[in-house]
């Protein structure tokens, strides 16, 4: 199984704390986070990782290598300009040579069962399966709904206060979905994936309640070297 890693952003909201490097390579217990995540899909039986990098993306492939350390394959798609996420996967694409292929975003760490994932892509001939997340607020992000396993809506705001869905961020895509994409920058969540779902693409998931977190911000940075030191993440 082959995966993309999107490992191309600025990280902004982290410089305060991690300045010198890409944000998926800010330390934790002298690794950088994108090592958890690497072991953990490994473990999950990924194969080959496709890191898409943009900023100081050298320091991520001076310390991945061609990935043997770890027990997989690894190459690099180097953005020369920030595409968004959509972008970003088609560049990534070129490096993609099977049918079904995950993309996670580099800065998350999220528990997931990938064999259900597969399993949902196979048994409903799914173009895209997605994870979603449960959250006390949704009012604060873009809701995403499933019913029956179906994706009815994605990124729909409201201003209802309430406990809701949304994207987890982890996909598994059909390799076909690439053609799709325009060149140039263009966003997964906002341009492509609503796209997709009111053009009649086959889009499911299932909502996942393992451990998530995103180290976006200093104070969950922290937490995730917490979490960490008590064992919360085991690796």
């Amino acid at each position: 199984m082959q995966a993309v890693l999107l490992a191309g952003g600025l990280g902004t909201r982290l410089r305060s704390v991690v300045s010198d490097r890409p944000k998926p390579m800010a330390l934790i217990e002298e690794k950088p986070f994108m090592e958890y995540v690497v072991m953990e899909l490994r473990k999950h039986g990924v194969t080959e990782i496709i890191f898409a990098v943009g900023y100081k993306g050298s320091m991520v492939e001076e310390y991945f290598k061609n990935g043997s350390e770890w027990g997989i394959r690894v190459s690099y798609a180097y953005e020369e300009e920030l595409l968004g996420t959509a972008g970003a996967i088609k560049n990534a694409g070129q490096k993609v040579t099977e049918d079904r292929f995950l993309v996670l975003n580099a800065d998350t760490f999220y528990q997931i069962d990938y064999t259900r994932l597969m399993t949902l892509s196979e048994e409903r001939g799914l173009d895209m399966a997605l994870v979603l997340r449960e959250v006390p607020d949704v009012s604060r992000y873009g809701q995403a709904v499933l019913e029956d396993g179906w994706l009815t809506a994605f990124d729909e705001k409201t201003e209802e206060k309430r406990r809701g869905t949304i994207n987890g961020g982890v996909y598994l895509m059909n390799r076909s979905l690439l053609d799709a994409i325009p060149k140039g920058k263009v966003s997964l969540e906002h341009d492509m994936i609503p796209k997709w779902l009111s053009g009649g693409k086959k889009l499911g998931g299932f909502v996942n309640d393992g451990y998530f977190i995103d180290i976006g911000i200093p104070e969950d940075y922290y937490r995730f070297m917490d979490d960490v030191k008590k064992g919360t993440v085991i690796i």
